[in-house]
């Protein structure tokens, strides 16, 4: 296991990375050692195409409170520097924290309990699936700051639910629970154990040609809100590439002779 700036845990076990936000007697709140620990470790994750995909989740009490307001204001210039981009990047600090996950080219699992606030929301949001306990309380809490939300959130929760519902829940930074978040569509799954749940899954998706995995995340990443068009010459570029692969003809000859595929590392980034 590895401690990633002091604020994040990164274990690798059968294809699965385990990123554990380490901060528990702060609710895993996000302070700038968090957020870079954060960026840093999907990089690390990013690098290694053994992995097949992410669980994400908070130690302690919490998935993670939102932004350490009382931490990250004592330094003005890192905070005014963090809201800048550098070069052609379309995303400045305080959004890498979630869109890294999304830019990931394995599915990340986001595993939710006890609080999730603010900015522990928009990473959650951005995550591919969501698994959360009935009772975790959740917030667009930016609002209570007189602030919006500023992290992807105007993309993850486009995504998820209609118009109306994100201004409401922006708007008021009211609480809700986890089993409101399913009737809201903002999260995946409810479960007593969400972590073993999300293991179940990430075992369901090793299980299929790593390579398509990621064609997968980047077919609807990439198709989701483009005109029909567009959509439709994603799924054939991404086709093309995917007939191209060696763990595509492992697939089909597997199948064919009705065993168990055996995949090799993912070849490349779709």
């Amino acid at each position: 296991m590895s401690l990633i700036r002091d604020r994040v845990k990164l274990e690798k076990k059968d294809g699965i990375a385990y990123v554990t936000l380490s901060r528990a007697d702060k609710y895993n709140g996000l302070d700038f050692p968090m957020m870079e620990g954060l960026v840093e470790t999907a990089r690390l994750i990013r690098k290694d195409r053994q992995l097949r995909a992410v669980i994400l989740q908070g130690e302690g009490k919490a998935f993670c409170a939102g932004l350490d307001f009382g931490t990250v204001m004592k330094q003005p210039v890192k905070l005014l520097r963090s809201f800048t981009k550098y070069g052609i990047k379309k995303t400045n600090l305080f959004q890498d924290v979630c869109w890294c996950w999304r830019e990931l080219p394995i599915p990340v699992i986001a595993v939710l309990h006890g609080y999730c606030y603010g900015g522990g929301m928009q990473i959650a949001l951005a995550a591919d699936f969501r698994i959360t306990t009935a009772d975790c309380e959740m917030s667009i809490m930016e609002i209570k700051w007189g602030m919006i939300p500023d992290m992807t959130g105007t993309v993850t929760l486009r995504e998820l639910v209609p118009m109306d519902v994100a201004k409401e829940l922006t708007m008021t930074g009211r609480l809700f629970s986890g089993d409101e978040a399913k009737t809201m569509n903002l999260v995946t799954r409810v479960a007593a154990d969400p972590l073993e749940e999300a293991e179940k899954l990430a075992q369901a998706i090793i299980g299929r040609s790593p390579d398509a995995i990621s064609a997968s995340k980047a077919l609807f990443q990439q198709s989701w809100n483009v005109p029909e068009a567009q959509a439709f010459d994603v799924e054939s570029k991404l086709q093309f590439k995917l007939l191209r692969s060696k763990n595509q003809r492992r697939a089909m000859q597997a199948n064919m002779k009705k065993e168990t595929p055996q995949f090799g590392p993912r070849e490349r980034d779709y």
